[in-house]
């Protein structure tokens, strides 16, 4: 292999870890924040509201949605809806909003 090669591949190898890290930090937000309303389970106020109001046609689960957006999630954080309260910047910071955005939207940052 030549430098340039070495180059490339070091490149993607940097920005497979920071997309990496980058998911791992908006998993952390969404497991501190979020799981105890919208994990799986019976006791979930937050999956249970929004089973109720899709009835299956999307999964109440948001870590398994496909159809949620960076400035979705975004806004229903920052704003809240129905019982959920919005979370503040002293609560969620916009870089972490960030990264809970783009894990939630599976997108990498």
């Amino acid at each position: 292999m030549n430098k340039w090669s070495y180059c490339v591949i070091g490149s993607l190898l940097v920005a497979t870890a920071h997309a990496d890290s980058a998911a791992l930090a908006g998993k952390r937000v969404f497991d501190q924040w979020c799981w105890s309303c919208h994990g799986p389970g019976p006791d979930k106020p937050g999956t249970l509201g929004l089973d109720a109001k899709y009835q299956g046609t999307v999964p109440a689960l948001l870590e398994q949605r496909r159809d949620l957006n960076p400035a979705t999630v975004k806004y229903f954080v920052r704003n809240g809806v129905f019982m959920m309260a919005p979370f503040r910047k002293t609560e969620i910071t916009d870089a972490e909003l960030d990264a809970l955005a783009a894990y939630l939207s599976h997108q990498k940052r």
